[in-house]
């Protein structure tokens, strides 16, 4: 089938189009004449090793400009740039760039623009001869972070995780979940420069971490290794401080999501969060899809939050605006099984009150700034979006086919993929996000 003609069905047909950064794998070389088979494998080692050894700094800036920004279609990416530029387009200055940030920084009414021209270039099949060498297979490619992270903030959003988090740690509470927690999107500041991209691998984290029984702290690999299953909000355009962005203006400012893993080492968080909060149990890594789905792509996924059951401050109040909430399907799979079917239309807070919020006090806005919803939770247990609550807190063993678990082992891999409702029937899918656990150094 001509990469172009994409299965019906497909979720990452026309409809769809989310943006990523790829470069072109090195193709491989034929063995020289009377090379053996044998040999193929050490003479590989040798260019390796020459490429690594040619790495000057003008050769890496080179190969740094290999990278450009790339629209998945079906199982190939097309090279947005390389394409712009064939087609006379006024977006190449935007397209044709090693990261999305240009674009990111370029506002709504641009993106809607180069959204409307990259439709048109892969429907209209008078463009299919010009674009055809820029379309290349997702096996012939690596795919790269796709923006440049600036400032990361991942909220606590899902009632359903607020409260068996709070039967967990607080079983004697009145109230599972916190005073201010139904008055405000409570969050926490991360750590940018460990943000990675699918794919990368997650090197178990060591730290302080103190067991109820012991007397005092122990340092070492920790034991109690998690997973957060969430979705990423990245800013496109920004603002300046001092200025509050309101709820209206939310889609002026964010310009797509992604699946995002907020991996969380639970016993050197719970011996180092009081009074200040999460700091090296989650700062280690944070996982998020090569591919960015516009929100344009998803005005079909959007519904109603759920009810509200306390009044809210102005400044959160979304009763008048659109449905701010999404219909997005998560999927959570261990070493291939799934173990979780985590809803995302259940969270409370919606991404627009959490743009709100994050800036009410003056804070300014960053191209590239990247914030998560924080743990997907349903009511039933089928639904909960992390380790600590599927086995509440390692009470409980989850069963795997190659083994049971309380928290994540060396070697095992987390994957997350889900989907949105697009338009007339269609699957809108979101890139898949996937991590393995190396052991700690």
């Amino acid at each position: 089938m001509p990469p172009f003609d994409v299965p019906e069905g497909d979720p990452f047909g026309p409809h769809n189009l989310p943006y990523g950064v790829f470069s072109l794998n090195d193709p491989p070389s034929p063995p020289s004449p009377g090379t053996h088979p044998e040999h193929t494998t050490e003479r590989a080692a040798e260019r390796t090793s020459e490429r690594a050894n040619s790495r000057t700094p003008e050769r890496a800036t080179e190969r740094a400009t290999e990278r450009t920004v790339g629209v998945r279609l079906g199982d190939h990416v097309l090279d947005a740039g390389a394409a712009a530029l064939a087609l006379g387009s006024p977006y190449a200055g935007l397209l044709a760039r090693p990261t999305l940030n240009p674009l990111l920084a370029a506002g709504r009414t641009a993106w809607s623009d180069v959204r409307r021209a990259l439709t048109a270039w892969v429907t209209v099949p008078a463009h299919r001869e010009t674009l055809a060498p820029h379309l290349h297979p997702l096996s012939e490619v690596t795919l790269h972070l796709p923006f440049e992270v600036a400032d990361y903030v991942d909220f606590y959003a899902s009632e359903n995780h607020a409260r068996n988090v709070g039967q967990i740690f607080r079983p004697d509470a009145a109230d599972s979940l916190t005073p201010n927690w139904k008055h405000l999107p409570i969050g926490y500041h991360g750590r940018s420069g460990t943000v990675v991209v699918s794919g990368t691998e997650v090197v178990r984290p060591s730290g302080q971490r103190k067991p109820p029984t012991d007397a005092v702290p122990v340092f070492g690999p920790s034991v109690r290794l998690d997973i957060e299953a969430e979705v990423g909000f990245v800013v496109g355009a920004p603002s300046p401080m001092g200025t509050p962005v309101p709820l209206s203006a939310f889609r002026d400012h964010v310009f797509g999501l992604c699946l995002l893993n907020d991996w969380s080492a639970r016993d050197i968080q719970a011996w180092e969060y009081v009074p200040l909060g999460p700091f090296l149990g989650k700062s280690f890594a944070t996982s998020v899809s090569a591919w960015i789905t516009p929100l344009d792509a998803l005005t079909d996924a959007q519904v109603a939050p759920p009810s509200r059951t306390h009044p809210l401050l102005p400044y959160l109040d979304d009763s008048e605006d659109e449905p701010g909430g999404y219909d997005l399907r998560i999927s959570v799979a261990i070493n291939g099984h799934i173990v979780s079917e985590p809803p995302f239309s259940t969270m409370y807070w919606t991404a627009a009150q959490q743009l709100a919020q994050m800036t009410v006090n003056g804070a300014s806005l960053r191209t590239g700034d990247l914030y998560g919803s924080g743990t997907v939770s349903g009511q039933p247990d089928s639904e909960r979006g992390s380790l600590l609550e599927l086995t509440w807190n390692g009470r409980d063993t989850l069963t795997l086919p190659d083994g049971e678990r309380t928290f994540l082992e060396d070697g095992d891999e987390v994957t997350m993929t889900a989907w949105a409702p697009g338009p007339d029937g269609t699957r809108v899918g979101l890139g898949e996000v996937t991590g393995r656990i190396t052991p700690a150094p």
